[in-house]
């Protein structure tokens, strides 16, 4: 039996990988790798990794402080590599339409009723409530993948990201 080593990347050290296709098309196929498209991305943008109809994961690169944000639905973040500080307020009033779907950017600082913070290191997940804001910060650069539904903020680059 052939020996494995598992290894869990990071944003500094991690391996591309790739596709061994058995006995089908590679065409039907793509591959990509959080920490690359993390590494290559501006520090906050939502770039899609996964999809399946509506809903998406994102790759993030947590560099300093981000904007504000709030969405329509609950959302979930799961910090893969670093340490990144959840800031969370409960909204004063509702700033997302119900049908709004995906991520919303707010303009300053939310209104509302601080809830608290969490702080989430590799492997951590974490609950973005829906009617609650969020903001993030890393001191150092660090990889979140947000799991939310498909919006205005999701950046698609399949061609450039994925392993065909």
């Amino acid at each position: 039996m052939a020996q494995h080593q598992t290894r869990f990347g990071s944003l500094e050290h991690f391996e591309k990988g790739g596709i061994q296709v058995i006995n089908d098309d590679p065409k039907n196929y793509v591959f990509s790798n959080v920490y690359e498209v993390a590494a290559k991305a501006e520090p906050y943008e939502k770039i899609a990794v996964g999809k399946n109809l509506k809903y998406v994961l994102e790759a993030i690169r947590a560099e300093g402080t981000s904007p504000w944000y709030a969405s329509s639905h609950d959302e979930a973040a799961i910090v893969m590599d670093g340490e990144v500080e959840i800031r969370l307020v409960k909204l004063e009033s509702q700033l997302v339409a119900d049908d709004h779907e995906g991520t919303t950017m707010l303009e300053g600082n939310p209104k509302g009723r601080k809830m608290g913070h969490i702080v989430a290191r590799r492997g951590h997940m974490a609950l973005l409530p829906k009617g609650a804001a969020y903001q993030f910060h890393a001191a150092k650069p660090g990889v979140i993948l947000l799991q939310t539904i498909q919006g205005d903020l999701t950046v698609e680059r399949w061609n450039e990201i994925c392993q065909k």
